[in-house]
């Protein structure tokens, strides 16, 4: 049995636990502390090292981030603070806790844990992890393999930043009952649908504890939709399993500089056009009087 704590930074809590990566089960009743307000990496890093002085855990650590991360790196900070923003969040993390911590995208981990342990398991071919909170994250797996960072959250419906329209807390703040928040996340997985084909869509994050509430009323015509198995544990669950595959391997340099990555302001944002000026009618230059 290999052990690794899991944690999971979200917007509202940051959670953890030990899981048993065998079977995908904690080891111990989750503790969460609520995330600090901004969510600056300092504040972030104090509650991550609470989490593993509670655990008194020594072995790795698997934690996972609500933005891109490549080889250990924040590369974005939609629902936190900017700070994260290029930050070698595993360094940062390693040397306040004194463990091996590998960082991993929140959605990504939920992936992982859905596909080996949840409603994923032995599903061939494309399956797309989407996990409704603060924000929408994306995870998308293919015959079992993780295609990382793909950040689905951030896709514009016409002039709608899906995110911002279709995520829980669009529908908390819209104050949207579940009929008319299932229309727009309809919506929003039909584009998915005609972009990806999966065979299956697993809804999970905060949202999937309600499942009686939206599972008959979003509903697609080619792709399943199912409610996530391992619910709002299945951040924690992929973090463990996810430090497990990268414990030992060596980490690949940082780069030296990283540019910002703004994801909200995606290329895919239907943008206007300037209507060309109409062309100026020609004129006949004045006949010449003949003397």
């Amino acid at each position: 049995m290999t052990v690794i704590l899991g944690i999971d930074i979200g917007g509202s809590g940051i959670k953890g636990a030990p899981v048993d990566t065998a079977t995908g089960q904690l080891l111990a009743e989750r503790w969460r502390i609520p995330t600090p307000e901004g969510a600056k990496p300092a504040d972030v890093t104090r509650v991550v090292k609470e989490l593993v002085e509670h655990f008194q855990h020594g072995g790795p650590v698997g934690i996972t981030f609500p933005g891109i991360v490549q080889h250990g790196v924040t590369l974005s900070a939609a629902n936190v603070d900017q700070g994260w923003i290029g930050l070698d969040a595993d360094r940062l993390f390693t040397d306040a806790t004194g463990c091996d911590v590998h960082l991993i995208n929140d959605a990504d981990a939920a992936g992982l844990a859905e596909a080996k342990f949840g409603a994923g398991v032995g599903v061939p071919g494309v399956v797309m992890v989407l996990t409704f909170g603060t924000g929408i994250g994306s995870a998308l797996i293919n015959d079992g393999v993780l295609v990382p960072n793909t950040e689905l959250g951030h896709l514009w419906l016409r002039d709608k930043h899906a995110e911002s329209w279709a995520s829980d807390r669009a529908r908390e703040n819209d104050d949207l009952n579940w009929k008319q928040w299932s229309k727009r996340a309809v919506t929003y997985l039909q584009h998915l649908e005609l972009l990806f084909s999966p065979n299956l869509f697993i809804i999970g994050g905060g949202i999937s504890k309600k499942a009686d509430r939206w599972r008959d009323l979003v509903t697609l015509e080619r792709s399943q939709v199912v409610p996530a198995a391992l619910l709002n544990d299945a951040g924690i669950v992929g973090a463990a399993l996810y430090a497990e595959l990268e414990a030992g391997r060596e980490k690949p340099p940082r780069p030296a500089s990283v540019k910002a990555q703004h994801v909200e302001q995606s290329a895919t944002r239907k943008t206007g056009t300037k209507k060309a000026a109409p062309a100026k009618k020609a004129t006949k230059a004045p006949a010449k009087k003949s003397k």
